[in-house]
Order: structure tokens, then C-alpha cells, then sequence
């Protein structure tokens, strides 16, 4: 019988303060641990959050975690313009691109370079009822093209990361990541 293989994915997560990046870095982070694998998670935040860019990296792997930095990193969410070109060409070639191209306009990704995906992250959120879940959206397409995780066990950790008194979201939530996993087709 064959040894199973390693399983290692790294991505950066980067927007808009306020769009909620931060939110799903954590939320992928604790998927990655549900799941068994180890996991980093670093935030990146300060003055830049009110309406700078604001991002985080996220690193799930089956080995151990040499270190939580990534220079390259193997795949990007990008939910604004300014992430899209501060990050996009840090992407390793063949690597996972998620842009919210309701902001972002598609042809400015590298597809040529990149396993790229336009997502239109707020019109699907509007349409859903609430334009905040466009993060949602996001982390479900990219849960969906990179498969690090299954979409259940992210739905699962939702727990983890929405505080009691709003635990009525999580079903609104839910829908979210399941339309941006059905936005990528897989």
C-alpha cells in the first residue's frame, strides 16, 4: 500500500479592512485543524485596516510547520484591486488565485501563470441577502478549487469562529461558502 501524500497549502488572504479577511483566515485555520492538519495562522493589522489593505496567511499542512512565513506563497484570495497587485505576483507559478471580481476587474489576473478564478463575491452575497458575506463567498470558492479542506468541515468550524450571540449567522453563512464553492464548479 502506497504512503498517503503530504498534503501543504499556503495562502495569502488580503482585502480592504472591513471585508472581513481576517475573519475567514481564521475560520480556514480552524477547518485546517478539524481536519487534522497542522496549521498557522498570522494577521496581519494596525492603522491599515481602515481602508488600507488588511491580509493574512494561513498554512495547513499533514507535516510538521518549518515556519509561519511565506514570501511565495502557493495561493491568493484577493477581494480588492490594491491586494490583487501587491500580492498576485508573489503567487508560485501554477498556483490557486481567487479574485472577488466584483471589484476587481478579471482580466487583470495572470491566468497564463495562475490557476485563476473571478468570483463576484458582493454580487453573490447581495443576492444571498447581505453584502458582509461576500468574504464567505470567497473562502468557499477557494476552499472548492484548492480542496485543502472539505466545505463541511469549514461549515463545521464556523462554531469556532462566530460568538454566541450571533450564532444565527452561521445558517447564512453556511449558504455563503456553499454559492462560492458552486461559483468555481467543483
Amino acid at each position: 500500500m502506497a504512503a498517503k501524500k503530504p498534503q501543504h497549502l499556503d495562502v495569502i488572504i488580503a482585502g480592504f479592512g472591513g471585508q472581513g479577511v481576517l475573519l475567514i483566515g481564521n475560520l480556514l485555520a480552524y477547518a485546517g485543524m478539524n481536519a487534522g492538519l497542522n496549521v498557522t495562522y498570522i494577521p496581519v493589522y494596525g492603522a491599515e485596516m481602515r481602508g488600507g489593505t488588511a491580509n493574512c496567511t494561513v498554512i495547513l499542512s499533514s507535516e510538521d510547520i518549518g515556519s509561519p512565513i511565506v514570501r511565495r506563497p502557493q495561493s491568493l484570495v484577493a477581494m480588492n484591486r490594491p491586494s490583487l497587485d501587491k500580492f498576485q505576483s508573489r503567487v508560485l507559478d501554477g498556483g490557486t488565485v481567487i479574485v472577488n471580481s466584483s471589484l476587481i476587474d478579471a482580466q487583470l489576473m495572470d491566468a497564463k501563470r495562475l490557476d485563476c478564478h473571478a468570483v463576484p463575491c458582493n454580487e453573490i452575497a447581495d443576492k444571498l441577502g447581505n453584502s458582509r458575506m461576500a468574504n464567505m463567498v470567497a473562502l468557499g470558492a477557494y476552499v472548492a478549487a484548492t480542496g485543502i479542506v472539505t466545505l463541511a468541515t469549514v461549515i463545521k468550524s464556523l462554531e469556532n469562529v462566530i460568538s454566541a450571540s450571533y450564532k444565527d449567522l452561521i445558517p447564512k453563512n453556511a449558504k455563503a461558502l456553499e454559492a462560492g464553492a458552486e461559483a468555481v464548479g467543483k
